[in-house]
Parts: C-alpha cells; sequence; structure tokens
C-alpha cells in the first residue's frame, strides 16, 4: 500500500474519532453533572483522553509519512511507535485522575444517587465507543498501523468503561450507592492496564524486538528458496515505525564471479520484498559458502 494511500486512510478515521470522542466527552459532561454520577465524568475525561490521544495520533501519522531527507535516511516512520508511547502515557495520566477523583467520592460522607438520564447517555456511549473500535482495529489492521490500533483499543477500553459506569449508575440507583464512584475505580484500573499494554508494545518495537519465530522461519524458507543461496549466515529484522528493515548474509558458491553474487542477492532482495508491503528495505552481504 503507498504511503500517500495509507495516510489518507488513517487521517479519515482519525477524523471520525475526533468528532465522536469530541461529542462523547459534551454528552457526558454534562450527563454526569447534572445527573450527578461520577462514574460518567470519569468517563467524560476518558473520552476527553481518547480525543486528545487521536489529534495526537494524527500529528504523528503525518510526520510518519513524510519522505525520507538528509537527516532521516530510512523516513520518518518511526514516529507512529513514539506516539503510541504517547497515547499510553496519556491513557495512564488519565486513570490516576479518574482512581483519584473516585476515590475521593467514595470517602466522602454523601453520595449523589445518579437519574436516570445518566443511564441513557452511558448506553449511548458503550455503542458508539464499540463501533469506533470495530472501524479503527479494522482500519489498523488493514495499513498495518501500531498508532491506530492502539488508538482503537482507546476506544475499546472507554467502551469497557461507560460499561462500568453504568453497573455503578444502576447499583446506586437501586439503593446501593457506594457502587457509582466504585465503578469509577474500576473505570480507571481498566485504563491503566490499556495504557500499560500500549507502552510496553512501543518500547519492544523501538528497542528492535525480533519478530515471531514463525515469521523467522517463514523468511528463512524464502531466502533458501532463491536459485544460488546455499546458506543464511545471518538473518536480523527489525520494526522502524510501520515498516521492516531486514539485515541479511547469505552464502553462494565461491566460484562465482562479482557479478554473479550480485545477481543472486538483488533475486533474494526482490523475493523478500514481494513477502510483505510493509518491508521497506533488504540490506545484503554475500559470502562465499565452503562445506564445514
Amino acid at each position: 500500500m503507498k504511503d500517500e494511500v495509507r495516510f489518507q486512510k488513517a487521517k479519515k478515521v482519525s477524523l471520525i474519532s475526533i468528532l465522536g470522542n469530541l461529542t462523547l466527552t459534551v454528552a457526558k459532561l454534562i450527563a454526569g453533572f447534572f445527573a450527578g454520577s461520577t462514574a460518567l465524568i470519569a468517563d467524560a475525561f476518558h473520552s476527553a483522553s481518547d480525543l486528545i490521544g487521536t489529534v495526537i495520533l494524527l500529528k504523528g501519522m503525518q510526520i510518519a509519512h513524510q519522505p525520507a531527507d538528509k537527516n532521516h535516511p530510512f523516513g520518518h516512520h518511526r514516529a507512529e511507535t513514539i506516539t503510541s508511547e504517547i497515547l499510553a502515557v496519556i491513557l495512564m495520566i488519565t486513570a490516576a485522575g479518574i482512581g483519584y477523583e473516585g476515590f475521593r467520592v467514595l470517602t466522602s460522607e454523601t453520595i449523589k444517587i445518579p437519574e436516570m438520564a445518566a443511564v441513557y447517555v452511558a448506553l449511548l456511549s458503550i455503542a458508539a465507543k464499540e463501533l469506533m473500535y470495530r472501524h479503527s482495529a479494522k482500519v489498523g489492521k488493514e495499513i498495518n498501523s501500531d498508532a491506530i490500533i492502539a488508538d482503537a483499543w482507546h476506544h475499546r477500553s472507554d467502551a469497557f468503561s461507560s460499561i462500568a459506569a453504568l453497573v455503578g449508575i444502576v447499583g446506586s440507583r437501586f439503593g446501593i450507592a457506594f457502587m457509582d464512584p466504585v465503578a469509577a475505580l474500576f473505570v480507571a484500573l481498566l485504563i491503566f492496564r490499556a495504557g500499560i499494554k500500549i507502552y510496553r508494545k512501543a518500547v519492544s518495537t523501538l528497542m528492535d524486538t525480533a519478530p515471531s519465530t514463525e515469521t523467522l522461519k517463514e523468511l528463512m524458507d524464502t531466502i533458501m528458496d532463491v536459485d544460488g543461496v546455499k546458506k543464511v549466515d545471518d538473518l536480523r529484522v527489525r520494526r522502524y515505525g510501520s515498516k521492516i528493515i531486514i539485515d541479511l548474509k547469505i552464502s553462494v558458491l565461491p566460484e562465482l564471479t562479482v557479478e554473479e553474487g550480485h545477481n543472486v542477492a538483488a533475486k533474494t532482495k526482490i523475493r523478500v520484498l514481494e513477502m510483505d508491503d510493509s518491508i521497506q528495505d533488504v540490506l545484503i552481504h554475500v559470502n562465499p559458502f565452503y562445506k564445514s
């Protein structure tokens, strides 16, 4: 998939997320304030964090799709991974704020029973955020973007937090008043957990963590299937944002000319690049092959 097409898809899904999160944030804040629901107000701040996160995501994707230049010869694709880290931190900070507010209300002398309007808004949020999650996750997988998938999980965690808020609101209306602030604490834990998961994946990518054994085996089989390759001496794969860069050492028969050895390497590079659109480059070093 061409970078321009990929960016346009990311931009479209991000704009949908911004509009949806803005609408839900306002609706939850108004309903939470007037209906007296701490859990719904906490959920509103979660939606607000999603809104801020998506704006950051859109800027990060814009930077990531800038062409390579003198200072960034491999391109700017790691901006996506850095954006994922920022989104994760925003989630964790939001979780801390929501948790504090829930604890404050839980330990206060009086806990207000939420009005019925809070129930309707929570139900609306659950449906809307689940639809936004499904759409964002689909696009994220389609364009192979960890940042878009991270933003999708923001939507899913918001849907979960709305479910928790709904349980708390309904529980309070049935006479268990403490369930509303308890639900806010549960929402905070869900959000924090999602943030940790996204942050760990982003760090793993920045640390050039190797891909799965299955992926490496598939690469090895493809390389060894190239005519002229006698052995794979070394294979290193690293993620560069949404792209993959491969460092490879192969052995060919020592009697081949330099040109013939180069041709084997060229055929190998073409074959590997054909495996996946996300493979940006394959750097190949050719060694002479000797039977041990």
